[in-house]
């Protein structure tokens, strides 16, 4: 299927729906993709966990 069929049925089956918790999460999952730069903030703990698991490996070569 192309990207202009795929839209096409996209926008009809929008057009056909009177969910309006489906349309939400559409426009949602819609408006993250413009706002989506492949940034991810770790918690201090997640930071530690990383920090912890690249010693790890510096050192046997592993994640034991």
């Amino acid at each position: 299927m192309t990207a202009k069929e795929l839209k096409k049925r996209l926008i009809h089956k929008i057009d056909q729906s009177e969910n309006d918790e489906l349309l939400e999460e559409i426009y949602r999952l819609i408006a993250n993709e413009e706002t989506d730069i492949g940034v991810f903030e770790l918690s201090e703990e997640q930071l530690n966990a990383v920090e912890e698991g690249q010693l790890q490996y510096k050192k046997r070569g592993d994640f034991n």
